[in-house]
């Protein structure tokens, strides 16, 4: 999915203004003692959050988080008290307030309730009611509440992400949100193949998908410079061809167990895991570990480069396609998620006959183990399954015939999910002056990768035909956590808000100024971010 150098490489309502709400009459304690919410602690004004909200309905008097506050749990939902810990958790350490969690109702505190009645918001819709007495969460699905959570911790001042006690006050605007997402298909993509990454700098990556209410973690876990997930059937894989990456340094990949836990930790933020195993290109790590899978019986050395396109499975050979089923069958067991992405792009070494053989052999093997297909958006090259989803990767100059042909599929039934390399690719160079990252398809400064419309960005396909968006990270360059936040931030959320808001709340000139009360919240977390001249960050 991209183009490097020379080479081809993957690549309603809103709210008009925001209004300020101080906590007038509202009084919140700290670590410290008592304080007066003064309007110079006003609260953050309601709706003032990334992504943006659906409708916000701004007035009255707020609630402040005090030593007395308990944290309701209605109907004592075991899913709804999954999410008041979490939310606990969160407010704890920085508050210093002891914030218990009670399976009982109640007119005052923090409310979290699951309303089978309100189907209305949907599998992750919310609705967020802030008074003098309460903060009252409500949702059809603990989905809906974890993203209500997100809102709320938007909603109180930065310092609340700290991992140490602050003074506060504590205090959350008066009025209402209700809110649910565009797109059902809202996703990061995590590349662990160029770079490895462990088990916790994944989840670091989860956290922080999570406050932007992300919720698909796609894990690029194979690729020619590393194999990076156990395969009991084919054990070389993980042990030979995980063993290095991008430079030749020491690589790694997971087992069974620790792919599990990524799988559980997402779930806990509400993210489901879509594994990808890219074939037929991007293959050199299994061919390197197994002689059989080449056409000509012989395995090439191992590959720490950043080319692409290659390498192929021998599309022609049986034990080919016994190994995809192996490795589906496998993967599809550990995967508890609706999806496998089955790669597809750039297979510049294999004949367009046997890449269309190749896709409509693979695809029926994902669905015989229970999965919906993904592939990059060269699968409408050949037959797409029915279901089956293709990420468009395209630029804003990628030929007509190449959208028209993604188009075709669309209007077919394909579902798409949009992330258009120049747009939405967080590895790509801000400017010229960005250390990290590549430029083959441009500069993507904060203003072009928020300021585009999924629903109309491909010629041809119809808005209902778009599943949703991913910002796709790749790792040739990036190989730690500073790195990754440094290339997602301040990008990420923009995405994240492309997917999550009504095309009607978008507007760069309201969003940026969003955008810049979360740097104060990023310096709390740690998240060291790029600091945009697009945007009006706070003095320091």
């Amino acid at each position: 999915m991209r183009q490097q150098q020379k080479q081809r490489r993957r690549t309603t309502h809103l709210f008009g203004s925001l209004l300020l709400v101080a906590a007038a009459g509202v009084s919140a304690v700290g670590a410290a003692p008592a304080q007066d919410a003064s309007p110079a602690q006003a609260a953050t004004p309601l709706g003032q959050v990334v992504p943006a909200p659906a409708k916000v309905e701004a007035g009255g008097p707020g609630y402040a988080i005090t030593p007395d506050t308990r944290i309701r749990v209605e109907q004592d939902s075991k899913e709804a008290r999954r999410v008041a810990g979490y939310l606990a958790g969160v407010l704890r350490p920085s508050t210093g307030y002891e914030l218990p969690v009670i399976g009982q109702g109640g007119p005052d505190g923090i409310r979290l309730e699951l309303s089978r009645t309100d189907k209305d918001l949907g599998a992750e819709g919310y609705r967020l009611e802030s008074g003098p007495g309460a903060v009252t969460i409500t949702a059809h699905e603990a989905a809906g509440l974890f993203h209500g959570v997100q809102t709320l911790r938007q909603q109180l001042p930065a310092a609340v992400e700290k991992k140490t006690a602050q003074a506060g006050p504590w205090p959350v605007a008066g009025g209402t949100i209700e809110d649910s997402p565009r797109y059902g298909y809202r996703s990061a993509m995590l590349d662990v193949s160029r770079h490895f990454f462990g088990v916790d700098q994944v989840k670091r990556y989860i956290d922080e998908l999570a406050l932007y209410k992300v919720n698909k973690l796609h894990l690029h876990l194979s690729d020619d410079q590393g194999w990076r997930i156990a395969i009991d059937s084919w054990p070389r894989l993980a042990t030979y061809g995980g063993s290095t990456q991008v430079g030749g340094g020491r690589g790694g990949y997971y087992t069974k167990d620790q792919y599990k836990e990524i799988v559980r930790y997402a779930a806990s933020r509400y993210l489901e895991v879509v594994p990808e195993i890219d074939m037929p290109s991007h293959t050199n790590a299994a061919l390197a570990s197994y002689a059989d899978l080449n056409c000509n019986g012989v395995a090439p050395p191992l590959y720490t480069g950043t080319n692409v396109g290659f390498s192929s499975l021998c599309v022609n050979k049986p034990i080919t396609y016994t190994f995809v089923d192996d490795v589906i069958r496998e993967l599809a067991a550990l995967t508890p998620g609706k999806y496998i992405h089955i790669g597809g792009d750039e297979a510049h070494s294999t004949s367009h006959d046997d890449y269309v053989t190749f896709m409509n052999k693979v695809q029926p093997i994902v669905a015989k183990y229970g999965k919906t297909v993904v592939g990059w958006h060269q699968l409408t090259a050949a037959t797409p399954i029915k279901g089956a989803l293709a990420q468009y990767w395209g630029l804003d100059g990628t030929s007509a015939a190449e959208k028209a042909q993604v188009a075709a599929a669309a209007r077919a039934g394909t579902g798409i999910v949009i992330s258009p390399a120049d747009r939405t690719y967080l590895d790509m160079k801000y400017n010229k002056d960005t250390k990290l990252g590549l430029a083959w398809a441009g500069y993507v400064e904060v203003q072009r990768s928020y300021d585009w419309n999924p629903g109309n960005y491909l010629p041809g396909a119809p808005a209902s035909a778009v599943a949703g968006v991913e910002a796709p990270l790749w790792a040739e360059t990036i190989s730690t956590s500073a790195d990754i936040d440094y290339m997602a931030f301040p990008r990420l959320p923009g995405v994240a808000e492309l997917g999550w808001s009504p095309a009607a709340t978008h507007d760069w000139n309201t969003y940026k100024v969003r955008l810049a009360a979360q740097g104060p919240r990023w310096d709390a977390l740690g998240i060291g971010y790029y600091k945009s001249t697009q945007v009006p960050w706070p003095a320091s």
